[in-house]
């Protein structure tokens, strides 16, 4: 049976261990504290909490000056309202102007399932992803979110970490150390690459199993850090496996499944496949749900699976 466990209370508890460790870290939210459990460092260090209210683009623009002092500024919001309400802030003031801020963005992908099309966040990578000098950061269960915090804040310039709302399957234990810029392999396989990120990475290791009934053994790897893009491993499992499918919580224009074909196709070409939302907005009601209706499923990776390894067949 899956272990679920719920990555916003490990990312509030990840933000206390944070700031009992660095003096330096003050997190600002956009009145969210209660969505994306940061009202846990607010309760343990209030000297170093700031809520700016529900004003987005001042949570950026304030963050930008805590972040020009001496200190680390992790800013709290949405993801939708950080790719689109407060764009211009994070694109002139964090990316033009070179400021480190750490944006965290809570209710990521379709997380935000009973609030809307409008809530949704499945554009905010390709977004974040054309800011130059901007990482993106994806972790894939709740023991990465800690994992991943520390590295956010000690990483030299700014950092846009997607979070998701509700329990995900539980994929890895205190052993795993990931590093930003470094894909991990989770799985070894000779036949397909797939390459998953965030809450799809539990769904490509389900893939893999059916496919290794199937008598396909699937690579399956991890791309936590979807810019600066591990571009040597994506290379590696093109060269060795000789097919590809990409696995997001997120459009299929514009983020993972885009940057693993730019990377594919200028350097070994093979077979790609993505799993991702189509050209279409997402819609309302139970997350499950709407995973199932936009196709995020272990089942249409199968798919895409078969579909690649028929095409380096050809």
């Amino acid at each position: 049976m899956t272990t679920l466990a719920p990555m916003r209370q490990a990312y509030g508890e990840a933000l206390v261990e944070l700031g009992r460790d660095r003096e330096d870290v003050v997190v600002l939210s956009a009145d969210v504290s209660n969505s994306d459990f940061s009202w846990m460092f607010a309760e343990a260090f209030p000297e170093r909490f700031l809520n700016v209210g529900i004003a987005e683009q001042s949570l950026v623009d304030v963050a930008v000056g805590v972040a020009s002092t001496d200190h680390v500024a992790i800013a709290n919001t949405f993801a939708f309202l950080f790719a689109t309400r407060a764009l211009e802030m994070v694109r002139t003031h964090c990316c033009y102007g070179g400021v480190p801020v750490k944006l965290m963005g809570a209710y990521a992908g379709v997380s935000d399932s009973f609030d809307g099309p409008t809530h949704n966040a499945i554009t905010d990578i390709a977004i974040m992803r054309s800011l130059p000098g901007m990482a993106i950061v994806v972790p894939a269960d709740a023991v990465a979110v800690a994992k991943f915090l520390p590295q956010v804040v000690a990483w030299p310039g700014p950092v846009y970490m997607r979070l998701n709302r509700n329990e995900v399957p539980v994929i890895f234990d205190d052993d795993y150390a990931p590093e930003i810029g470094r894909a991990v392999v989770v799985r070894e396989g000779r036949d397909v690459t797939l390459v998953g990120t965030g809450l799809m990475l539990s769904r490509c290791l389900d893939a893999a199993k059916t496919l290794a009934e199937e008598g396909l053994e699937a690579r399956v790897l991890e791309v936590h850090t979807v810019k600066p893009l591990d571009v040597d491993a994506i290379v590696a499992a093109a060269r060795e496996t000789g097919a590809i499918v990409t696995a997001e919580e997120h459009s299929v224009i514009g983020g993972l499944g885009g940057a693993v074909a730019e990377t594919v196709v200028g350097a070994w070409p093979v077979p790609l496949e993505r799993v991702g939302i189509g050209d279409v907005f997402a819609t309302t009601g139970a997350y499950d749900t709407i995973l199932e209706h936009l196709g995020l499923t272990s089942a249409a990776i199968v798919s895409a699976a078969r579909r690649a390894v028929d095409g380096k067949l050809r």
